[in-house]
């Protein structure tokens, strides 16, 4: 309880978390299609170039929104009226991004790894190495 206590106090608990959307990878591919939502890639470069991407992602790193936001910031303003599908390996950074791109009013979704992508047959595309 201890340990818990500073983050109750700052008003954080995991039961306030902003709710994230699940997706279903072949509503996302209808959403980017309709031009409604943009397809997001968290994973980081050196995972694009090893097994492709989603065929109309953009390619925004999570390290990148972790830090100085070089390419989310202005991708975040170009985008402010979509809906934000990220994904990445297994769903967990997506999710993270997700929550905190929730928490601060975007409409977001998670389609979970490129796996789940993958296995609904929809098109992938390589990425040269960086």
């Amino acid at each position: 309880m201890r340990l818990l206590l500073p983050f109750l106090l700052l008003g954080f608990s995991p039961a306030f978390a902003a709710e994230v959307t699940k997706i279903a990878p072949a509503d996302a591919a209808q959403l980017v299609a309709a031009g409604k939502a943009v397809l997001v890639d968290v994973r980081e470069p050196a995972e694009w170039a090893k097994t492709g991407v989603a065929a109309p992602a953009v390619l925004l790193p999570k390290s990148d929104f972790d830090g100085a936001r070089k390419l989310w910031a202005p991708f975040l303003e170009q985008n402010a009226g979509k809906q934000i599908i990220l994904y990445c390996r297994s769903g967990r950074r997506a999710d993270t991004v997700a929550q905190a791109l929730a928490a601060a009013g975007r409409s977001v979704a998670n389609a979970g790894g490129l796996k789940d992508w993958q296995a609904e047959g929809l098109p992938t595309r390589p990425v040269a190495k960086p």
